[in-house]
């Protein structure tokens, strides 16, 4: 019997129950094209056990499998959006509390700046002062 990966023994509920709905859903795109099990591993390059194992959702079948079953129903394109950055909401939100932090940080350092500027003036016109009445 194969050694599982950890990261597969690790696979959180949803992941593995998102895995099976996708095997699932090859599976019904394959009975609606009235396909066997066979023609259709065959049309992969891949054996019915395999094939099998991508219907029940087995996260330990490879991704190259996953995306030759998709270009089967021409779906692979939507591979490439999968980790696109701009859906990536976790990256996103950092970048928005980043650009918070940053902005903040910048209003503080332009309103220390004017503070200094303004306590020089004070100081100036202090001077001037003291210098007209002494």
């Amino acid at each position: 019997m194969p050694k599982t990966a950890r990261a597969l023994q690790q696979l959180p509920p949803a992941t593995q129950a998102t895995l099976e709905k996708l095997g699932a859903d090859l599976a019904v795109a394959r009975l609606r094209r009235k396909e066997s099990l066979k023609t259709w591993a065959t049309r992969m390059g891949v054996s019915v056990p395999t094939l099998q194992r991508l219907e029940a959702g087995d996260p330990g079948v490879g991704i190259g499998i996953v995306a030759t079953a998709l270009w089967l129903i021409q779906r692979d394109a939507e591979l490439g959006n999968l980790a696109a950055p701009e859906h990536d909401r976790g990256a996103i939100e950092m970048d928005v509390r980043e650009a918070v932090a940053l902005g903040r940080a910048r209003a503080r350092t332009a309103a220390e700046a004017r503070l200094s500027t303004e306590r020089k003036r004070t100081s100036a016109a202090l001077e001037q002062s003291s210098a007209k009445t002494g």
